[in-house]
């Protein structure tokens, strides 16, 4: 039972690791800011993995007490996840009012388009 939670584990970094490269080579890659906001929804998944990950205990129950169990589960990294997933979403809903304002005032949601427009670069 120890080797499949070991394997598992290394299993759930790895995917982890995957999904924070890939987050974040979408936002530092991309000038378009809908691709920004999907790569950094993609980081921000990788968070929660990396949080509940270690978090499941196999063979183990929720922190109630019953002669039955002895190993039990911690809750607190599931319940902190649901806030992240809260203010997860709080913040891209932010990202997009902002991407929309944007492009009502410049007309593109490319960065470099904007950045020419401004005459900065």
């Amino acid at each position: 039972m120890d080797l499949i939670n070991a394997a598992l584990s290394k299993y759930v970094y790895v995917v982890t690791i995957f999904l924070m490269v890939a987050g974040l080579f979408v936002v530092v890659a991309r000038a378009n800011m809908i691709k920004k906001l999907v790569g950094l929804s993609i980081f921000q998944s990788s968070v929660y993995l990396l949080y509940l990950g270690p978090a499941k205990i196999f063979g183990a129950t929720a922190p109630i007490l019953d002669s039955d169990y002895t190993a039990y589960s911690n809750p607190l990294p599931h319940a902190l996840i649901l806030t992240a997933i809260v203010v997860g979403v709080g913040t891209m809903a932010l990202g997009l009012a902002l991407v929309v304002r944007i492009h009502e005032a410049y007309g593109t949601i490319e960065e470099d388009e904007i950045f020419e427009e401004d005459g900065e670069e």
